[in-house]
């Protein structure tokens, strides 16, 4: 036991659900998602063997040029394909992707590859959190709102929703999410709800902003530049692509958080040990007592997360609406790197705040960190299969079929076929920027032979980009949340699968107004 006024961190070693007990021996049960990473990686390898490579001609900016693909011989043996795969988790974690030949490996040098900044950002992340429960600060606050809220969690749903796909919609708000876990499981299990629900709010809040950016620089910028045209053709589209878009899934899981709080049998996760403990004392008459010291640990957590997105924000693109647009001087420009240490700083922060000890305070740090350490796996292995896809040169030939796909179609069918045929290539390519970069510049020349604005092939695009990442196992933002909020990947596909379908349609609607305009 903590000195008084404490309550210890909640177990971090996941268990199985207490609303499904262990399936049977012989019995199928869905892997877990490294598992899942393992066999994506193996399938996505082998695949390789059977699409020849290729590749376009590159402008200087680096984009290819349509009309120019080519096959190229594949110079590469079965044991450079096989290092691909054994290296393919440390290629994903600090690979460097050599600046001739493009190539991706630990030895070569030019620029990072692999997703060490984000793998960082998340121990440092579980460091803090750890720390903040370690002062009861965090679970007594989250009681309190709870015990306030008991009646109109619903709106909490909606209004967390609103604000991460604002911020999606705006600057690309994404991987970002991944630092809000550890407050928003433990306070939709309060409110009575399961850690779907928190999933649902952080991939979907967010990512339904970023499938329907409107002045989001990093999707709509890249890809309007890419495609010649100016970041504010088509925002009337997007914008209201955006309000219906976002209000359908605000709609979608505040019925599904009501239907598990009202009888949470109809979870689709079931609850882990403690997950209904935590209702009880939101339930309870008394309202939760927060001390002094709960107090000024609550208001810098605020603080952090606050300072957090008001670092990453491109402000100067934001508000301007120019993709490239020169920052102003008091923006930071922040990205994971910076971020990792300010949490790191942070934690030591609150520990001194809370006078907790160097001894517990460094023991609670380096426990954060091990509780997350899972998810950061994910999150490196997700990012390891994109280099066998770079490795290998199949992307090029991916998106030369896509071309020959959209050519020659008539102006609605051209804008639904640009977003269908996008979809596979956004699983090849989980970057928005990188994907943008990759297929504007072949897809846009096409809109002018079907008769449609290019907007339209932006829209259709980042739409296709943001649909492909509200789900696929390739994306640090869901594989990540699911493994952070401690939700098997099957469940979570359960859950989102009928969104998926009535976004997949509505999307479609969109684009085919969007022509015929």
């Amino acid at each position: 036991m903590g000195p008084p006024g404490t309550t210890p961190p909640p177990p971090p070693a996941p268990a199985a659900p207490e609303a499904e007990p262990p399936a049977p021996a012989g019995r199928f049960a869905f892997p877990s998602a490294l598992t899942v990473l393992a066999l994506v990686t193996l399938a996505v390898w082998l695949l390789a063997f059977l699409v020849p490579a290729g590749q376009y001609a590159r402008s200087d900016s680096g984009a290819p040029v349509a009309g120019t693909y080519h096959r190229v011989p594949d110079t590469r043996g079965f044991t450079d394909r096989l290092n691909d795969l054994f290296l393919s988790p440390v290629n994903g974690l600090y690979g460097i992707q050599d600046l001739t030949t493009h190539e991706v490996g630990p030895g070569f040098t030019g620029a990072l590859y692999g997703s060490a900044g984000v793998f960082l950002f998340v121990l440092a992340i579980g460091s803090f959190i750890t720390v903040v429960f370690a002062t009861g600060a965090l679970d007594r606050g989250i009681a309190r709102l709870a015990h306030r809220l008991r009646d109109r969690g619903a709106l909490l749903i909606a209004a967390v929703m609103l604000v991460f796909s604002v911020l999606g919609t705006v600057e690309g708000f994404a991987e970002e999410t991944l630092g809000f876990y550890g407050l928003l499981v433990p306070m939709m299990l309060a409110l009575g709800y399961d850690r779907l629900v928190a999933v649902g709010a952080a991939v979907l809040g967010a990512g339904i902003g970023v499938l329907c950016s409107t002045v989001n620089p990093f999707a709509t910028g890249v890809a309007s530049s890419a495609a010649e045209v100016s970041l504010g053709d088509g925002i009337a589209l997007r914008s209201v692509m955006w309000v219906v878009l976002t209000a359908v899934t605000i709609l979608y899981v505040v019925r599904y958080a009501r239907r598990v709080r009202k009888d949470p049998s109809k979870s689709l996760c079931g609850f882990l040990p403690g997950d209904r403990m935590q209702k009880a004392a939101a339930d309870s008459d008394e309202e939760p007592v927060l001390t002094p010291l709960h107090r000024t640990v609550l208001v810098l957590l605020v603080l952090v997360f606050a300072f957090m997105i008001f670092s990453v924000v491109p402000w100067a693109g934001a508000l301007t609406g120019e993709a490239g647009a020169a920052p102003y001087a008091w923006e930071l420009d922040w990205s994971f790197p910076q971020l990792s240490a300010l949490f790191l700083c942070a934690a030591v922060l609150v520990g001194v705040v809370a006078r907790m000890g160097e001894a517990r305070l460094s023991s609670t740090i380096v426990q954060g960190a091990a509780d997350f350490i899972s998810p950061a796996l994910v999150i490196m292995l997700a990012r390891g299969v994109t280099v066998i896809m770079n490795n290998s040169k199949i992307t090029d030939t991916v998106l030369h079929s896509i071309e020959g796909v959209v050519g020659g179609t008539s102006s609605g069918p051209f804008a639904v076929f640009v977003f269908l045929v996008n979809l596979p290539l956004a699983f090849l390519i989980p970057s928005t920027s990188g994907h943008a970069t990759l297929a504007m510049p072949v897809l846009a020349p096409l809109a002018d032979f079907a008769g449609v604005n290019r907007a339209l092939v932006v829209t259709a695009w980042q739409a296709a980009s943001g649909w492909m990442n509200l789900w696929v196992p390739t994306t640090a933002v869901t594989i990540g949340g699911v493994a952070l909020a401690k939700v098997g990947y099957d469940r979570y596909l359960r859950f989102v699968c009928p969104l998926l379908a009535i976004l997949l349609v509505l999307i479609c609607g969109f684009l085919v107004l969007g022509a015929a305009m």
